[in-house]
């Protein structure tokens, strides 16, 4: 039956057939993929469930969506309809801020445009000493970002709250030792797969004509919500390469701009530094 699956979504073009194919049978079967060929046999009802599962996932539904759940480092997220699947070169940025939190005591972690939740939840977990701030805007995405959170790090704070709101978390401003951010950045047009076209919110993917329609109020947050010294990390679109560096740099209120690739060696996110007033006072103030 396993076979017969990868051969069927193969077909269907998904990238990884195989691997799939029997994630979704260990699910059916209640076992890890490890324990796949020390399982017994599927039962008939077994058997019906896999065939139902597979002819979704060769629909291209997400597979996160067919098991429930995503693994993003450490974590095991609840995912499903509205929630942004989240994904492995993620992770990397992830680290970033957690290995920037965990040189502070204290430190005041935020993660804008949070979705289910895997940044500001893998860093909650990986510094028990961090005070989390998780921000959402899409009323999906908050219920799966509220229900991880329950489950996985109940001290962190999940905020309803639009990035573009000059007001978002004023309470922290020029608090902020970490601020972190995978944002909606696909230019509109950009061909995608299936599973995004179809099935991930269009909001947490997309970021208006050149992909920066988010980014821009997400570094104007930052810039007023930082200490001065403060860390950002901000994943964007390989097409941003040069000019989201370059956005920072203008700004006036970041130094220390820094690009970093993926595990691909595509560019995935920037980071650069909190610059102090007395430096950034000609460019706009905090």
């Amino acid at each position: 039956m396993i076979a017969d699956a990868t051969a069927r979504l193969a077909s269907a073009g998904v990238e990884s057939p195989r691997n799939d194919a029997e994630l979704l049978a260990a699910h059916v079967l209640g076992v890890s993929r490890g324990r796949l060929l020390l399982a017994d046999g599927f039962t008939a009802a077994q058997a019906d469930a896999y065939r139902r599962l597979v002819d979704r996932r060769h629909d291209r539904e997400p597979l996160q969506y067919l098991t429930g759940t995503a693994a993003f480092r450490h974590l095991e997220l609840a995912v499903g309809p509205g929630a942004f699947v989240p994904r492995p070169e993620t992770e990397l940025l992830a680290g970033w801020g957690i290995d920037l939190a965990r040189t502070l005591a204290a430190p005041v972690v935020v993660d804008l445009c949070a979705g289910p939740g895997p940044i500001a939840l893998s860093v909650a977990q990986e510094v028990p000493t961090a005070t989390v701030y998780a921000v959402e805007k899409s009323p999906a995405a908050l219920e799966w970002l509220r229900r991880n959170a329950a489950d996985l790090a109940p001290d962190a704070r999940v905020v309803a709250g639009d990035v573009a709101d000059p007001s978002l978390l004023a309470e922290l401003r020029g608090r902020v030792d970490v601020l972190l951010s995978n944002p909606p950045y696909v230019p509109e047009g950009t061909p995608v797969p299936p599973e995004v076209d179809r099935f991930d919110p269009a909001t947490a993917v997309f970021g208006g004509p050149d992909g920066l329609a988010v980014v821009r109020p997400v570094i104007e947050r930052a810039a007023a919500l930082l200490r001065p010294g403060g860390g950002l990390a901000l994943e964007h679109d390989e097409e941003h390469a040069v000019v989201l560096p370059e956005l920072l740099r203008n700004d006036g209120r970041f130094d220390r701009v820094e690009a970093h690739a993926d595990l691909t060696g595509r560019p995935r996110f920037t980071t650069a530094r909190r610059r102090s007033d007395s430096l950034s006072w000609q460019t706009g103030s905090s």
